[in-house]
């Protein structure tokens, strides 16, 4: 479960894309290190629960939280 925030679509022109690389690609994060970091230190979720496999397959609508902000996988 999300929380209340608002959750933003973010189109990936495609079936799937690795967490580490939505992250950067979204905007929630601006680099590998950035991403490495949040990711260890369990700060981001995905669908709700914290996810540290920075190669995790994501596919749409899951929804990927990091730092109050959500947004969610689309075609």
């Amino acid at each position: 479960m999300t929380n209340p925030t608002q959750i933003t679509d973010v189109p990936i022109g495609g079936e799937g894309i690795r967490l580490g690389q939505f992250l950067k690609f979204a905007g929630l994060l601006d680099s590998g290190g950035d991403v490495k970091a949040a990711i260890a230190d369990g700060a981001v979720k995905v669908n709700g629960e914290i996810d540290r496999r920075r190669g995790r397959q994501l596919q749409l609508d899951d929804v990927v939280s990091l730092e109050g902000r959500s947004v969610r996988v689309r075609p």
